[in-house]
């Protein structure tokens, strides 16, 4: 069974579990003013049902596979029969997604696919199933993270079958029902505090908490962000629509319009490999002025203004 059987097996669970929450937010008179609209998920579905149906094309126009190949040549082979095999295997894949995810956030190019899932300013079940369609390319470069733990002797298919599991966990911490869990689980795994973290679009947050499974290796990496404040979710700068079309596709159209305004190849990489929000004109040095003690006179001091 593969990472895409194994979503489509899950989808009666998922549109259970969402209408339960949608019920227990109706009831709830203090819910907060981000816990969902009708627009915004019905947008979250049909991008994700839409979606279903477009990444079958994926197999056709990208049929090789770097964690295919990479399991085929090399000398080590761990055997599924072990049970220890399938533990080690769930943290490997899970530190592979960790770099994976990071590369999302702060690689352009991984973002115009990844921005997706970010781009809803609601925090509820169904913005889990609020996923990317056809980026071939981000598609392709994602699919290296997992190339080491091929390398390790993990079979591919138990790599495709462990991603879909870690996937699946993520489904449930789409919420803002669950407040926090007890403190090992909190210090160990990826829990809804730590992904509303992920999700907000305040200070705080931004690029923290990339765990899939675990959140240890957000506090390993100096990721991690603990909730402190009220989350602002979505976009830096949001998009402002429900159209399934341009939630897909408007961070990409952003990006060619970028390379295409740029003046220098240093610019156009930048704009392709940066991180998201990098211009190719760095800020004008403003001038700060300060009065000289004793003498009441004021003088121009050069400096760089920060945010």
């Amino acid at each position: 069974m593969g990472r895409v059987e194994l979503l489509s097996y899950a989808i009666p669970a998922f549109a259970v579990l969402m209408l339960v929450e949608w019920i227990a937010y109706r009831r709830d008179p203090d819910r907060s003013g981000n816990s969902g609209s009708a627009r915004d998920t019905a947008s979250n579905i049909a991008t994700f049902t839409l979606g279903r149906l477009v990444k079958p094309l994926m197999q056709y126009l990208l049929p090789f596979s770097a964690v295919v190949g990479a399991a085929a040549i090399t000398p080590l082979h761990l055997s599924p029969r072990s049970w220890w095999v399938w533990v080690l295997g769930l943290i490997v894949t899970d530190l592979c997604y960790y770099w994976a995810h990071r590369a999302d956030h702060r690689v352009r190019l991984m973002w115009t696919a990844h921005n997706v899932h970010h781009s809803s300013e609601y925090f509820n079940l169904s913005t889990a199933i609020r996923l990317s369609w056809l980026h071939p390319v981000p598609n392709i470069l994602r699919g290296l993270a997992w190339v080491p733990a091929a390398l390790l002797g993990f079979p591919a298919w138990m790599i495709f079958l462990l991603q879909g599991i870690g996937l699946l966990y993520q489904f449930p911490i789409h919420t803002q029902r669950v407040r926090t869990l007890p403190r090992p689980i909190e210090f160990l795994f990826n829990t809804p505090s730590h992904h509303r973290v992920h999700h907000g679009s305040n200070k705080p947050y931004i690029d923290k908490n990339y765990g899939g499974v675990l959140i240890i290796w957000d506090r390993m990496f100096g990721s991690f962000a603990a909730e402190s404040e009220p989350v602002r979710y979505g976009l830096t700068k949001n998009i402002g629509t429900d159209n399934p079309l341009k939630v897909n596709y408007h961070e990409l159209a952003a990006l060619i319009r970028d390379v295409r305004g740029a003046s220098t190849w240093r610019g156009r990489l930048g704009y392709v490999f940066g991180p998201p929000g990098w211009t190719e004109h760095a800020a004008a040095p403003v001038s700060e002025v300060v009065e000289v003690p004793a003498t009441g006179r004021t003088v121009e001091r050069a400096g760089q203004l920060t945010s």
